[in-house]
């Protein structure tokens, strides 16, 4: 997800897509080291994503508190 797209989430939108994200990366750290997932990089997508929704949860709970 691109931040231009996360910023259009609302703040709960925002809290629902992170806790999907977090489940998300650690099923596939169990998945990775059980030899299931071949591809690695999509954890780092997943991280990247998490990280960018996060920024942008931050951003938001300061403006609300403005």
């Amino acid at each position: 997800m691109k931040i231009a797209e996360a910023r259009k989430l609302s703040t709960a939108e925002l809290t629902t897509q992170t806790s999907q994200l977090r489940d998300e990366i650690v099923e596939l750290r169990r998945r990775t080291l059980s030899g299931e997932v071949q591809n690695v990089r999509i954890l780092r997508t997943k991280r990247k994503d998490l990280a960018r929704m996060l920024t942008v949860l931050s951003e938001q709970l300061v403006k609300e508190k403005i």
